[in-house]
């Protein structure tokens, strides 16, 4: 569902994407069966003469197209997703996205039935299609709702499991012990459980949606912020942006390698190897004095 959020020593980890892939492909294949199964059942006690495949057909196809478009709505959801702060501002775009969603199974959910009755001798028809169209809709609307929910409900269990990471509040009285616009300290809640992370023992940072995973001693905390947002608060003496989509604690640095490209990889002391764009890597190897 969503692989961005990992920590290595997550016991789901090794086998997280192995888990997300099998959630949808099983979940595709039972309701496929089920409703082939029923549909059967309900055509043949109202007297209508269908082959025993038929069913079949109409319903894998347009599983088919729903597993087809999960890889699409996975990155759709990390770009706009939905949250109980913003969405109502994010509605508009996932309304406009179920339309693209229903439009993109149908037309290829009719395009498999075709092919599928063809090799049967014979010919599909769809009907009219601005009344299927609309029927359709109706239908893939609460699919695409669910999928969503799904995938956000994934993402939230995922977050208090492995750990999320959050600036610590301005006090309600009285002047903050730490500074707020440059923060020493993170504080992660995972499972009921509270502890601080020291700004100095992120190793690097990477953006993932709405997201910025922290990087600490192998785990990945997810932090709700943007990169551009979460750099302005990080002493710039200690870490620096690479990437568009990474920033790194320069004590943890080992050696740049320079690619023919122009751009770079950052070898850390951990093993870890991180992009560096063309544009930082020569500020990058003045701050840092390693070799490249």
């Amino acid at each position: 569902m969503d692989s961005a959020i990992r920590s290595t020593q997550h016991p789901l980890l090794p086998w997280q994407r192995t888990f997300e892939v099998g959630f949808w492909v099983v979940l595709t294949l039972v309701n496929g069966i089920a409703n082939s199964i029923t549909a059967l059942m309900d055509m043949r006690r109202n007297g209508l003469d269908v082959a025993a495949w038929e069913p079949a057909v109409w319903e894998l196809s347009s599983g088919v197209l729903m597993l087809a478009l999960v890889p699409g709505l996975v990155w759709f959801t990390r770009a706009f997703p939905l949250h109980w702060d913003n969405w109502r501002r994010q509605l508009p775009w996932h309304l406009l996205a179920s339309v693209v969603f229903s439009l993109i199974h149908v037309v290829g959910m009719v395009g498999l039935r075709i092919l599928a009755y063809r090799t049967q001798g014979g010919d599909y028809d769809f009907g009219s299609w601005p009344k299927e169209l609309f029927y359709e809709y109706l239908k893939d609307i609460r699919s695409y709702a669910s999928m969503v929910a799904i995938i956000e409900i994934y993402r939230f269990v995922l977050r208090r499991w492995q750990g999320e990471a959050s600036l610590l509040d301005v006090p309600d009285e009285g002047a903050p012990v730490e500074p707020v616009d440059r923060p020493e300290r993170f504080l992660v809640r995972k499972l009921g459980r509270e502890f601080l992370v020291a700004a100095a023992d992120i190793e690097w940072l990477q953006a993932s949606g709405n997201y910025v995973n922290l990087r600490v001693r192998e785990h990945d905390y997810p932090l709700r912020s943007t990169i551009a947002g979460i750099e302005s608060k990080l002493d710039p003496r200690r870490f620096a942006r690479i990437h568009r989509s990474y920033i790194v604690n320069l004590d943890h640095v080992a050696s740049i390698e320079p690619l023919d490209t122009g751009d770079a990889r950052v070898h850390l002391k951990d093993g870890s190897v991180l992009p560096c764009s063309r544009r930082q890597r020569d500020a990058l190897r003045g701050r840092v004095g390693v070799a490249a």
